[in-house]
């Protein structure tokens, strides 16, 4: 995950956008169970009373109410209502809300905040059950007599006048066991207790106690319906900004493993291989691109939801917690054991999508050898094998997925039957509202939720893990060849004379080296070739000018400097390069010839195509210059493709041109009609040759014969058929002795 966080600096103002909006998010999430549950606790069940302080009481009930408070808690209940009767100054406007103000004097609540009104709930509460008590007494009659603490008395006394004129000993006792009682079922369900003693004094008020429901539920729906926008909105505009930095994220890869595999030299290539960095390129950065968007909306989100709502349940029941904790504990068993069982198969995954990607890209470039060998049937045995074994390991991956998520439904349906027993029990010994229950029930939802979400980030990790190591791999490699930290300038007049001193070279990991102690001199204005058996080292002798390679000893002077001394686009720059697989580029033909020089007239396009033979074809071609070529210059033959990488070459005008065996796939009329024309254009560049034909050579100011890494022989055709016997081998068996007179 480290390989991952490191690509996203970029982005840390998107990122911690994102963060704020799902803090934002969660918030809005988890109110939404508590905002239900007041709906049914206080909307339904209480009738829209929120607490156990009404806003007006009439005075003979507040009469009623102080008989079962301590002094101190009188004084501070009287000290936050207001007494109103027909000679208050705001008669008139509180006539309006309490139309039976009229008949009676009453208290109405002053403007206290929530502190005071949670200090003041509970001894209201219990004054109301109090009252509601005794008043239940007299209801329960029998024969006219009430029971009251141990006493019958006739169902027309005042208990509360009688309780009213008790002694303080008396008084202190009945407020005991009114504090007794209440404390069995605990503040909320008090409230709830007292809600319907209140809700009857707004009726005998005179107020519209339907319209105090009403407009609670629509007040609290409103209020829902707000947060749920405000959720919505937040989790667009999360998945904005993940999406975008995601997005960045993987464009900044894949331009760096472009960039940087654009600065490997061969060395680095043969670590690599084109599939895997095609694979690193796409499929690599794909998952991470994934896992980036997820993470953000969901690694983050999950925490802040697990414990917001691990909190919220707490304070819901605390009593119920252990089921919860239960699920928890259930759920980290399942997503442990299936992410040992499963992690090592993601690391699999991404080696296997290599391996296919190699098998069908060999089956695509090799198809003409594949038919003409008639192996159809083995290359699909390969690739079927290639195809079996990623697929059944995804298989795997899904089956052990696919086994996981019905067991968390099964314990999330299992927890949810676990809450409603226990809750229904709670409520049935009123230690619990049903709202509540409800709410705690979505908020175990909502942690189990999280949970979920992380297991599926746990999938993903893993996976994205891995192609975040496969990209660092790419990324970390430092390229065998640099320029220097002090680079040198060639001269604006650059001769280009070419030395090669002492120079030797073995490929990394090789016993022993290819090149051995090579020494030469190629000159301007001639041509310098090289010729020798297959795999005697003349590819790699002439790769080594460009630096693809870099010297084991030795050096390579072009005018005297050191190649390694200078820049490789300053170097790149003298040279027109014509490799020995001649590589097009989609586009056009002019678009391909332009390549060396964007800004070249036709004229220089149509000079280069006589010079390299290309017209002949180009002119049969309705388009002419304009014609379409195919990736990889699928759509034209191997002697075109030649003659279109020479013509590239030439609109260059380089001072040294190296031409790596790039005749061989041309009839010898137009190779001898192309040298004569390349001599003639080329007459003060210095040309390296690499060729098999000894026609193609022949001509050559200086031939470098090679043998097993090594120069056997240097010197025109003529001195090399006197002294070099390795040459006159060479070229016996190409032409007879008259040809070659």
């Amino acid at each position: 995950m480290l390989r991952i966080i490191k690509h996203l600096k970029p982005f840390t103002a998107l990122i911690v956008g994102a963060v704020l909006l799902l803090f934002v998010q969660a918030m809005c999430d988890l109110s939404l169970p508590d905002y239900m549950s007041n709906i049914v606790n206080k909307g339904i069940q209480q009738g829209g009373i929120e607490n156990a302080v009404p806003k007006a009481v009439r005075s003979s009930q507040m009469d009623k109410l102080t008989i079962f408070m301590n002094e101190d808690d009188k004084t501070a209940i009287l000290k936050d209502y207001t007494l109103i009767d027909k000679s208050s100054s705001d008669y008139d406007k509180y006539l309006k809300d309490y139309p039976n103000l009229e008949k009676a004097s009453i208290y109405v609540l002053k403007d206290i905040d929530k502190a005071e009104t949670d200090k003041i709930n509970p001894v209201m509460g219990k004054a109301f059950l109090a009252v509601n008590f005794i008043d239940s007494l007299k209801k329960d009659a029998k024969d006219g007599m009430i029971n009251f603490n141990g006493m019958k008395l006739p169902a027309k006394t005042d208990l509360f006048a009688m309780m009213s004129k008790g002694t303080p000993e008396q008084k202190a006792k009945n407020i005991e066991q009114v504090n007794k009682q209440a404390n069995t079922l605990g503040d909320s369900m008090v409230t709830q207790a007292a809600a319907s003693a209140i809700k009857s004094e707004y009726a005998a008020l005179g107020m519209n106690t339907d319209k105090i429901q009403s407009n609670y539920i629509l007040h609290a729906g409103l209020l829902m319906l707000g947060l749920s926008l405000v959720g919505a909105v937040c989790t667009i505009l999360v998945g904005f900004l993940a999406s975008r930095a995601a997005a960045g994220v993987a464009e900044n890869l894949r331009s760096q493993i472009f960039k940087k595999v654009e600065s490997f030299s061969n060395i680095e290539f043969d670590k690599f291989s084109t599939a895997s960095l095609i694979t690193r390129t796409t499929n690599d950065i794909t998952q991470i691109q994934t896992v980036v968007v997820m993470a953000i909306r969901m690694i983050i989100y999950a925490p802040i939801l697990g414990i917001g709502g691990v909190i919220k349940a707490v304070n819901k029941s605390t009593s119920m917690s252990w089921i919860i904790a239960l699920a928890v504990v259930l759920l980290l068993g399942l997503i442990g054991s299936v992410f040992a069982i499963a992690l090592p198969k993601f690391k699999a995954v991404q080696k296997l999508v290599d391996r296919l990607n190699l098998v069908t890209r060999e089956n695509l470039s090799g198809m003409m050898v594949i038919r003409a060998f008639n192996t159809q049937k083995f290359e699909e045995k390969r690739f079927d094998k290639a195809n079996q074994d990623l697929t059944d390991t995804n298989l795997f991956v899904n089956r052990v997925m696919s086994v996981m998520f019905p067991i968390m439904m099964l314990i999330m349906n299992g927890v949810s039957v676990i809450i409603v027993w226990v809750g229904a029990h709670q409520i049935a010994d009123s230690k619990m509202q049903v709202g509540d229950m409800m709410a705690f029930m979505q908020y175990a939802m909502q942690i189990l939720f999280a949970f979920l979400m992380m297991s599926f980030m746990f999938i993903l990790i893993p996976r994205a893990s891995v192609a975040a190591q496969r990209i660092d791999e790419v990324l970390e490699i430092e390229p065998s060849i640099v320029d220097p930290k002090t680079a040198k300038k060639f001269d604006k007049e650059v001769e280009g004379v070419i030395e090669f001193k002492n120079v030797s070279f073995r490929y990394p990991g090789a016993e022993e080296d290819v090149l051995k102690n090579i020494s030469f001199k190629a000159l301007p204005g001639q041509t310098t070739a090289f010729i020798g058996s297959t795999g005697a080292g003349k590819s790699t002798l002439i790769n080594l000018v460009p630096r693809f390679y870099d010297v084991t000893q030795g050096q390579i002077l072009i005018d005297g400097m050191d190649v390694r001394e200078v820049t490789q686009h300053d170097l790149r720059d003298l040279i027109g390069y014509v490799p020995q697989k001649g590589s097009l580029f989609k586009g056009t033909i002019e678009s391909n010839l332009k390549y060396a020089d964007e800004n070249a007239t036709e004229d220089d396009v149509k000079k280069a195509s006589e010079i390299a033979q290309a017209m002949e074809f180009i002119s049969e071609k309705p388009e002419k210059f304009g014609s379409e070529i195919s990736q990889g210059g699928s759509n034209v033959s191997g002697g075109q493709k030649q003659r279109l990488s020479i013509a590239r070459a030439l609109m260059k005008k380089a001072q040294i041109y190296i031409f790596d065996d790039s005749f061989s796939a041309l009839d010898f009329k137009t190779d001898a009609k192309l040298r004569k024309a390349l001599k003639q254009e080329t007459g003060y560049s210095t040309v390296l040759l690499v060729a098999q034909r000894i026609s193609t050579i022949k001509n050559a100011e200086q031939i470098v014969v090679l043998d097993e890494g090594k120069v056997v022989g240097i010197g025109t055709h003529e001195e090399l058929m006197k002294n070099c016997q390795t040459y006159q081998e060479i070229a016996l068996s190409q032409l007879s002795k008259e040809e070659l007179a």
